[in-house]
């Protein structure tokens, strides 16, 4: 099973000073370095962490794989169209979210995203659609004529210490979709508590994991980190 890494809270904490550390291009490298197959960023419409700046300087870093995951934005499309990441995920962006709270709703035929799904495919891109994973949605995704999904684990992250029933609907939507010839990715939430059981379902073949990573990062790399700066500044 692949294993990108979201980068995007490399740039939240970054944009909170707005100022040029940490580095998100110098964070891929080392996700890459330590075993990473893929990258994922996602510019979004708010410009709220990744920046257009950092999605063009990965494009030409990254030597594994890029993901590009943004809304149907025409702004946004036209910059992934130029920059031909490997993928590009379509997902949907609502302001006010903290962070992406669904899949994208495919009960319409929305001409803006299907407008995009043309032209990034046409830029040479491969598609993939953020959904939830339900069956109905399933077959909306392609009708659409995309290679690949990316299933939404919030339900699953949500309530995976109450039972069964989310890990088990993720595994019959993952497998309805690899049966109809989707390739199935999985993202959202996930932790070091939690991803086993989704990295066990044979017919995912991509996770997508960001937060959880960063979260472990600032704490297992603090004390390298204080103590070089002790070095630097003697007592």
């Amino acid at each position: 099973m692949r294993l990108y890494i979201n980068v995007d809270h490399v740039a939240t904490l970054r944009e909170a000073r707005k100022t040029d550390e940490p580095d998100p291009v110098a964070a891929a490298e080392i996700c890459e370095a330590a075993g990473a197959d893929g990258i994922t960023a996602h510019l979004r419409e708010d410009r709220r962490h990744m920046q257009d700046k950092d999605l063009e300087r990965l494009a030409r870093s990254v030597r594994t794989v890029l993901n590009f995951e943004l809304a149907s934005s025409s702004e946004i499309v036209a910059l992934a169209c130029r920059l031909k990441p490997f993928q590009a995920t379509l997902v949907p962006e609502r302001r006010e979210e903290i962070t992406t709270e669904g899949g994208l709703d495919l009960s319409r035929r929305d001409p803006r995203l299907i407008d995009a799904i043309n032209r990034l495919t046409g830029a040479g891109c491969r598609v993939s659609l953020f959904i939830d994973p339900t069956r109905e949605t399933i077959d909306r995704a392609r009708e659409l004529g995309v290679p690949a999904i990316e299933l939404h684990t919030g339900r699953y992250a949500h309530t995976w210490r109450q039972g069964p029933a989310a890990l088990e609907q993720l595994k019959d939507a993952s497998r309805h979709a690899a049966e109809i010839g989707l390739a199935v990715h999985a993202g959202h939430g996930l932790t070091y508590l939690n991803v086993a059981p989704v990295a066990a379902v044979q017919s995912i073949e991509e996770l997508n994991i960001g937060h959880s990573i960063m979260s472990r990062a600032i704490l297992t790399g603090m004390k390298e980190a204080v103590s070089e700066m002790r070095r630097l500044v003697p007592r």
